[in-house]
């Protein structure tokens, strides 16, 4: 009998990295501390009526791909049924060999649903038969399909408009893995953005104030903010192009944001001054709360004026974007610093050009005050794939302290995405494994071994405090 495709040292190269990986790192719970999963799902344990809805609904890496392939969008986006759908998923999936789709397909299937068939055409209806006939049953309901991969933690993102309605029921209800959120106020900051007033409008009735003035502004933010950490969150996400630093006067900021409500055009220049201003007083009030501020830079969104018209956005149209990032997030910390008012912070790069700017950018701030204070975040978006993820760690080893790292995360919307954890770890567990082979490193097992174990779960632990 042939092994499966997915298999127990699947991705792991020698004896060394396969001990890392299963005495060391297989086991540890996960941590996932930013996706983009649907509390409400969570909170009402939702069961799926097929593969389709949980699996390819809502998946722009899939969408992207069977475009590619010619697949035409009824079958993708559109009125196609669910079973439709995931038949032209399998018809697509061959063709996605070498793309981390792949593996991840791969992976998920034989985690979730124990199929280690591979998908294809031929394949299609009886895997679609097995793994739908599965996740509608109450044994794969949500709240279980995070039981399953041993999720200890997972972290969903909302907008400071949102009631976190769910999460509360959450804390009401906890059912073993803990549901926070992270506070996600881009669409405050982004003030040349379609719809910012009307926006700035509802999160004033949200937040229980008239918003005339910057001030006001601020004053809403920081309710919201208050609101957020009294229902237990303790993570903030900003989505950006790149960190903006622009000098600005409080008056400047003060005639800026009056221009825009009064619908009048701003510059770019005066875009950049108000967002400097907003992204620093958010920064700092997230320091004073204690959050942890995460910022994912460099996409090059909404490409595809006629698509996104069509369907909107995270429908699969962005790309890595080419933005000069170092010395405006040099001068955006170092003001932080400088007040010593720079809380915890998880940079992002989209861009592999920029993993060194990034890596070494983070030893200017990391001040002894907090183990790993200012990290190097995992690869994200185009860059969660064995290369992407691989650079990432080369670039945080010879620049920083890889082993104070916090390891993997999702920044999925979809709840089959946990086995990302798994590829990294097993990435991770061979990179280290093939080097104690060439004799770069010690076999040093119990040390190395610790390493890893700290970088799938410990330190992540210990630097949210979860």
């Amino acid at each position: 009998m042939s092994t499966p495709f997915i298999n127990d040292n699947f991705l792991l190269e020698n004896k060394f990295a396969e001990e890392l990986y299963h005495n060391y790192s297989k086991n540890q719970p996960i941590i996932d501390y930013h996706n983009h999963l649907s509390p409400q799902f969570i909170a009402e344990d939702k069961i799926f009526d097929n593969i389709t809805q949980v699996w390819i609904n809502g998946d722009h890496y899939k969408w992207r791909a069977m475009r590619t392939l010619g697949i035409n969008e009824r079958f993708i986006t559109g009125n196609g049924s669910d079973k439709d759908k995931f038949m032209n998923w399998a018809k697509t999936v061959p063709y996605t060999m070498r793309n981390p789709l792949y593996h991840w397909t791969h992976l998920e299937l034989a985690r979730y649903f124990d199929i280690h068939d591979l998908l294809n055409e031929k394949s299609a209806e009886k895997i679609y038969m097995e793994a739908s006939a599965k996740i509608n049953s109450a044994e794969y309901s949500t709240q279980n399909l995070l039981r399953k991969v041993n999720a200890e933690f997972v972290c969903t993102t909302e907008d400071p408009i949102d009631t976190l309605e769910y999460h509360q029921e959450l804390a009401k209800n906890p059912f073993g893995t803990k549901v926070s959120t992270a506070f996600r106020p881009d669409k405050a900051i982004l003030i040349s953005n379609d719809g910012y007033n009307s926006y700035v409008d509802t999160l004033g009735e949200v937040a229980g104030i008239t918003i005339s003035s910057y001030s006001d502004l601020c004053t809403a933010l920081t309710n919201r903010i208050d609101f957020f950490d009294k229902n237990g969150c303790k993570l903030c996400d900003h989505g950006l192009d790149q960190i903006y630093f622009e000098n600005f006067t409080e008056s400047e900021v003060n005639s800026i944001f009056k221009k825009k409500r009064e619908r009048k055009e701003i510059s770019n220049e005066e875009a950049l001054k108000f967002q400097t201003a907003i992204l620093l007083f958010l920064s700092e009030t997230y320091h004073q709360y204690g959050w942890v501020q995460q910022f994912h830079l460099g996409a090059l969104r909404n490409n595809n004026e006629r698509m996104h018209r069509i369907l909107g956005p995270d429908t699969g149209w962005d790309s890595i974007g080419d933005y000069p990032q170092a010395q405006k997030l040099s001068r955006f910390l170092n003001a932080l610093d400088r007040k010593d008012k720079l809380a915890k912070t998880i940079i992002y790069n989209l861009n592999p050009a920029d993993n060194e700017v990034m890596a070494t950018m983070i030893g200017n701030f990391n001040d002894g005050s907090v183990k790993g204070k200012v990290q190097f975040g995992s690869g994200w978006w185009f860059l969660d794939q064995k290369d992407g993820m691989t650079k990432q760690l080369n670039a945080l080893s010879n620049m920083g302290l890889i082993s104070c790292f916090i390891g993997m995360l999702t920044d999925s919307r979809s709840l089959l995405s946990f086995p990302r954890h798994e590829y990294f770890r097993r990435i991770l567990c061979n990179l280290l494994g093939d080097e104690i082979k060439r004799g770069e490193l010690p076999n040093d097992m119990e040390w190395i071994g610790k390493m890893v174990s700290d970088i799938s779960y410990n330190n992540a632990k210990e630097y949210f405090k979860f």
